[in-house]
């Protein structure tokens, strides 16, 4: 047996020692189900936004000009509801999908914090998503600049704006939608594999 095996198998025997000994006193491993359960605790003030949306957005381009495209979101809980699906869809006139992007909302218990894991464009990155009294507001950095996204949920009618936002200036408005609530969801949960 060469020296770094054994080394390693000494690293191991050690690691194994520690964390039966830790499991044993009461310091191992948390309770999935208590954790699930926070989880999905944490995540029941945003089940407003179960379900299908639609309706008009529109964005700024690199050009300057403003694009109008018929916006979809689907959302729903997964993983027995600790999480959050989202799948948005951006129509042009012609019908053609011309944005796609899938986001999880999660609750992470050690920060306190929700967390956005999206998916946009090529691009993905994980964001914090502040609740507020009608909504949230969530932001990306980018450099002096942040993107903010700030919506106003309520009475089946959900409004998000987005703002480039420069210290010492103004937003700048680059992004709206209004969408309604088309209705209830079983995605993603309906249709998992069965056992057979």
């Amino acid at each position: 047996m060469t020296r770094s095996i054994r080394t390693t198998i000494s690293a191991l025997s050690v690691a194994a020692v520690a964390l039966s000994g830790s499991v044993a006193s009461g310091q191992g491993r948390p309770d999935p189900a208590a954790l699930i359960s926070a989880q999905r605790d944490a995540l029941k003030r945003f089940a407003y936004m179960d379900g299908v949306w639609r309706g008009p957005a529109w964005t700024i381009l690199a050009s300057g000009q403003r694009h109008d495209i018929t916006q979809t979101e689907r959302i729903g809980p997964f993983l027995d509801g600790s999480v959050k699906v989202m799948e948005g869809r951006g129509y042009e006139p012609d019908g053609r999908v011309g944005f796609n992007a899938f986001a999880v909302l999660s609750y992470q218990i050690d920060r306190k914090a929700y967390v956005l894991h999206s998916y946009a464009q090529g691009l993905a990155g994980d964001f914090t998503l502040t609740p507020t009294t009608d909504g949230y507001v969530w932001e990306i950095p980018a450099g002096p600049m942040t993107i903010r996204y700030t919506a106003t949920i309520g009475n089946n009618a959900w409004r998000e704006v987005g703002d480039y936002v420069t210290p010492g200036k103004d937003p700048v408005r680059f992004f709206e939608m209004n969408l309604k609530r088309v209705g209830d969801t079983t995605w993603p949960a309906n249709g998992a594999v069965p056992p057979a």
